[in-house]
């Protein structure tokens, strides 16, 4: 049994609205996923030299640190989510290589089939890569981000 749980991808969830980050939290789980939510950039960043995650669900406008400015650091899928949708904003998550966009408000099966498509992604590139779980995350140290 603890191998079925070691196994389950652990989805990171990162957006300064605490109730978008609840509402996530349960479609998540209730999916059968592990969940980490996380209200800031920083917070992320903090948690991820300890865990991995198979993908991350990501706030385009934060403060701190934006998404963009965040995925830049990463190699993990990402699904961006924005209540902005102003052409040079979903122009900029076309071009991101992003893995997914979700429009606020969104619905549980949009954004379950966009997580199972960034999860099949993350482990078809590890398995490609010779690897056994989850591709590493971050390309560069906390320390190099300001931390």
């Amino acid at each position: 049994m603890n191998d079925i749980v070691k196994d389950v991808p652990i989805i990171a969830i990162v957006d300064d609205d605490a109730s978008v980050r609840r509402s996530l939290l349960r479609v998540v789980r209730s999916a059968g996923y592990k969940a980490e939510t996380f209200a800031s950039a920083r917070e992320f960043l903090d948690w991820l030299p300890r865990n991995q995650a198979a993908c991350l669900v990501l706030d385009v406008q934060m403060a701190e640190m934006n998404g963009f400015d965040l995925q830049n650091r990463l190699t993990v899928p990402i699904i961006f989510i924005t209540a902005h949708n102003d052409a040079s904003t979903l122009e900029r998550i076309e071009k991101s290589g992003a893995a997914g966009l979700l429009r606020k408000p969104f619905d549980a099966p949009a954004v379950l089939d966009a997580i199972r498509r960034a999860v099949r992604a993350n482990h078809e590139r590890n398995a490609a890569a010779g690897g056994g779980g989850p591709a590493p995350a971050v390309t560069a140290s906390v320390d190099e981000l300001g931390g």
